[in-house]
């Protein structure tokens, strides 16, 4: 289903689906309201929603459809447009699995990559199946917790990575907001969006958290209280003398920026002193870097399967068996402070 209500861009969302043989147009409309009135009958298998809309915009849109019937939606936003970029990013928070670029039209500069873009993400949303709310069971008194390693003393970390991909925002608005302003490690995140939302994406977070939050500079030290973002379409490091490296080398698994590349380079640089989090995300990017830290002695983090959107990216850490601790998405914060006060691994899960 098409939700868009510039009739030429309707046309040619329309033109682009039509023309991609894994998908079929279930419907196209140009509001809210008709999307909600239409979208239990046609019971489309993913949504591509416009936010700039008449009457209703296109996050009220999103939070009534995942509330009333809870389907994939992919957010079609000018990637240059601040307000637009805003509301974009809090629709992901109401539930919007992707964000991706409005279409210029055909003849236009980057006009193939873009159409083949918005069809690739809706063919892959398409399989991911969504509720109304996803809640972690508690821990029956005296569990162990999932994933663990045997309980010993731990490294204060120096570092902290944490790396998602599709339902990654509200997921690390969600952990990044349980740390204080005055977090006293960097925080290096790798986020897979479209390189043009990224500045955009900073901004948001940077709005949401205590920590600082914005894009990473090739070069600079990482600063504690501050979390760095890897911009669009570069892969985040860090090197030999604990800088940060913006790099523009070849993508390591069809992805850059890359969280492999992340974790990896914190496991040569770091050891022991590298805190790794996986979050929710497709295919297995950041499974082997994760792996990498936690044989180098650092400590590693999974979300749980109990809240993540889509659990592809941590369940493959945990079959490679680099993950300390594999927790529900609220405990990730609380262990990551525990972790910053000298906590023992024997805390993990509680």
């Amino acid at each position: 289903m098409i939700v868009e209500d510039s009739a030429v861009v309707r046309q040619l969302l329309a033109h682009i689906v039509s023309r991609d043989p894994r998908l079929a147009l279930a419907a196209a409309v140009p509001s809210a309201e008709e999307a909600l009135a239409e979208i239990g009958r046609v019971r489309p298998d993913v949504v591509s929603m416009d936010i700039r809309l008449p009457g209703l915009d296109g996050l009220e849109a999103t939070r009534r459809i995942m509330a009333e019937c809870p389907t994939p939606i992919v957010v079609i936003a000018d990637a240059v447009e601040e307000g637009g970029l805003r509301i974009s990013m809090n629709a992901l928070r109401a539930g919007a699995l992707s964000v991706v670029e409005k279409p210029l039209g055909p003849g236009r500069e980057g006009w193939e990559a873009v159409a083949e873009a918005i069809c690739t993400q809706l063919f892959i949303m398409s399989q991911v199946p969504v509720i109304r709310q996803r809640r972690a069971p508690a821990p029956a008194p005296g569990s162990p917790p999932a994933a663990a390693r045997p309980a010993a003393p731990a490294a204060r970390p120096a570092v902290v990575g944490i790396a998602a991909s599709t339902g990654g925002p509200p997921a690390l608005a969600r952990v990044l907001g349980a740390l204080p302003a005055g977090f006293p490690a960097p925080v290096l995140l790798v986020q897979h969006m479209g390189a043009s939302f990224m500045e955009g994406f900073a901004a948001w977070l940077d709005g949401l958290v205590a920590p600082r939050v914005l894009l990473a500079r090739d070069g600079a030290r990482p600063e504690p209280g501050h979390v760095h973002v890897a911009p669009g379409d570069r892969h985040l490091s860090l090197t030999p003398g604990g800088l940060m490296r913006v790099s523009a080398a070849p993508p390591v698994g069809g992805q850059r920026p890359a969280a492999d590349v992340l974790f990896g380079s914190m496991a040569r640089v770091l050891g022991p002193r590298g805190f790794g989090i996986l979050l929710t995300g497709m295919g297995e990017d950041g499974a082997r870097g994760l792996a990498a830290l936690h044989a180098a002695g650092g400590t590693t983090l999974a979300e749980d399967e109990t809240t993540a959107i889509v659990y592809g990216m941590p369940a493959a850490a945990v079959r490679l068996g680099g993950v300390t601790a594999a927790l529900p998405l609220d405990a990730i914060g609380p262990r990551l402070l525990r972790a910053m006060a000298g906590a023992s691994e024997a805390m993990d899960g509680r």
